[in-house]
């Protein structure tokens, strides 16, 4: 399960509103790259692919491949708002080190 806290919930739904292209959820994704060896990758998208995992929070649906569902299985997603930096940040117990700026990890 990954879970989302209201905050990032809200986040999401402010870019589909926003958003000028049709987005029926946001798929969530981690692939090899950062600086430590997996990176976290989001994007808004207007379907799942056949082999996706749809999790819904709330009215909000959240798309994960099978490879990437692995990785992420008790991962909280937040967005926070600070003066140094604001973004998602992703709380990953499956993580066993991260990089400082929490995009990428092993």
């Amino acid at each position: 399960m990954i879970n989302l806290t209201d905050s990032a919930v809200n986040a999401v739904k402010s870019a589909i509103s926003s958003s000028t292209q049709p987005a029926g959820g946001l798929r969530i994704m981690v692939e090899a790259g950062g600086c430590n060896g997996f990176k976290y990758t989001m994007g808004l998208v207007e379907e799942p692919k056949p082999d996706d995992k749809v999790i819904e929070c709330g009215d909000l649906k959240v798309f994960v491949d099978d490879k990437s569902h692995q990785h992420l299985v008790g991962t909280t997603i937040d967005f926070v708002m600070a003066l140094e930096s604001s973004g998602f940040t992703f709380h990953n117990p499956n993580a066993t080190s991260s990089c400082s700026c929490g995009k990428s990890f092993s």
